[in-house]
């Protein structure tokens, strides 16, 4: 997961020959870096950044430094930054992600931890195959939480990637505090390339925002403890406002092209079903008469999907702001439950009172 990391919908509108233009600065940067023995401190913001550490949270400048001079610049996080799988359409992009064998990975992760599952859903009001899901999208169950030290990663992005090293070096900062914090030596987290860690792949600031201990044994342990992970997760979407028993997407169809005067680069749910008639559009899914949706437009390989996506959906954009994921993970939570049981948002449906169809 990276929290608050880039969309990349502009980068997506730019030719492959505008991404090496933009990327070629950034490899240049690391290899001058490199060019210095790798040496990060010896940079000026770096002496800033250790110099800010000491003042505000009390490191010792020596031993940061000292850390720092043993963080690696790595020229392929730099080109990986330019080539993210969210560049690809969606119906390349959901192939990815919704496979046999990670559907069935996800039945059996939920057998397994069913209990744990079942409390955080209970405590926190997010359904199992959400929960599940996330996971499965972001490390296949843990299988592949990343090769990168955290440390590396971290640093080559805060000093080495300029259009967002303000962004890294926060997220620098947190991770040097969550291992003070957590009694972890600081070379040896793994995770992806932007420094996202675990199973469910939190950057440092999400880790010391909503990591949970949930099996009691004083430590939030989301590289190994599969309970801490399912609830920490749960935790995330619990404070960004997860809306238990309701829907979070549903497919559309439209007459015409009326509505895309209403498309946007925003998230957020702000049309009213009762803006539909008039755009052409059709929903064949009982939803309130409350609920905001906003238009989202798939590209599939025979033209455009159109979905409604409404208020747990944009939850799911809190966690990777691309519509692309979002999706992956809401349809990947739905193939999951289908060898479950009834879906939740069914039952939703069954039950809804003062819906419009």
């Amino acid at each position: 997961m990276i929290n608050n990391f880039p969309t990349n919908r502009a980068r997506r509108r730019n030719s492959k020959y505008g991404r090496s233009i933009r990327i070629l600065p950034m490899i240049i940067c690391g290899l001058l870096l490199t060019a210095c023995g790798g040496r990060f401190s010896s940079t000026g913001p770096v002496s800033g950044f250790i110099d800010a550490m000491a003042v505000r949270h009390g490191f010792a400048r020596a031993e940061l430094r000292q850390l720092l001079d043993g963080a690696v610049i790595k020229q392929d996080i730099l080109a990986k930054m330019a080539k993210p799988a969210e560049a690809l359409p969606w119906y390349k992009y959901r192939k990815i992600f919704l496979t046999d064998a990670r559907i069935d990975a996800g039945v059996q992760f939920w057998r397994d931890n069913r209990a744990a599952l079942s409390k955080a859903e209970q405590q926190y009001g997010v359904p199992p195959e959400i929960i599940t899901a996330i996971i499965g999208v972001e490390t296949l169950y843990g299988r592949h939480p990343g090769k990168y030290r955290v440390l590396d990663a971290l640093s080559t992005l805060a000093f080495a990637y300029p259009p967002r090293s303000v962004f890294f070096r926060s997220e620098l900062e947190n991770f040097l505090l969550l291992c003070r914090e957590q009694n972890l030596n600081p070379v040896l987290p793994l995770g992806s390339y932007a420094g996202a860690m675990g199973m469910p792949q939190f950057m440092p600031s999400s880790f010391r925002h909503y990591a949970v201990d949930f099996d009691g044994d004083n430590r939030a342990d989301i590289w190994h403890d599969q309970a801490d992970v399912i609830a920490s997760v749960a935790h995330y979407f619990a404070e960004h406002h997860w809306r238990p028993g309701q829907p979070v997407a549903v497919p559309m169809t439209a007459s015409g092209e009326a509505y895309k005067s209403k498309l946007s680069s925003s998230l957020k749910p702000d049309l009213r079903l009762a803006e539909l008639e008039s755009l052409n559009l059709k929903i064949n899914v009982a939803l309130a008469l409350s609920e905001k949706i906003k238009i989202l437009e798939l590209n599939q390989e025979q033209g455009m999907e159109l979905w409604a996506a409404l208020e747990n959906f944009y939850v799911i954009t809190r966690y990777n702001h691309s519509p692309l994921y979002a999706m992956a993970v809401y349809q990947l939570s739905q193939s999951i439950l289908a060898k479950q049981g009834q879906p939740h948002e069914q039952t939703h449906i069954d039950n809804c009172n003062h819906c419009a169809m």
